[in-house]
């Protein structure tokens, strides 16, 4: 059976270009463009894995990620982010993950399928 994969990300051509890149790896993608929204999806169905991104409206990956962990503290999170300071701030170190965001999404595909191996 797929994984399913939640792409958390506000950055709508970021979502698309990871959807894609993901779903050509065999993988079953869900999009979200906020952390409510990946918060509520969690909620309504079950996911392998997140992928978040920490800077977006309505509610940051931060706060989203404490919410997804206290909901479910098995599913893996991988903090995707441009802004490589955040990985000293301690809520992130409740991911399984920090990436910086590359062009080559090769890093991201290594370790979402090493966290789900």
């Amino acid at each position: 059976m797929k994984k399913k994969l939640l792409i958390v990300e506000d950055e709508e051509s970021l979502r698309e270009l990871y959807a894609e890149e993901l779903e050509d790896n065999g993988y079953d993608v869900v999009k979200a463009s906020n952390g409510k929204e990946g918060i509520e999806l969690v909620k309504k169905e079950k996911f392998d894995l997140v992928i978040m991104d920490i800077r977006m409206p309505e509610m940051d990956g931060i706060e989203a990620l404490g919410k997804i962990i206290s909901m479910d503290g098995k599913i893996p999170v991988i903090i995707y982010t441009a802004y490589s300071n955040y990985k000293s701030n301690f809520m992130t170190w409740t991911a399984d993950a920090y990436l910086t965001k590359s062009s080559n999404l090769d890093e991201l595909v290594e370790k979402i399928e090493e966290l789900l191996s």
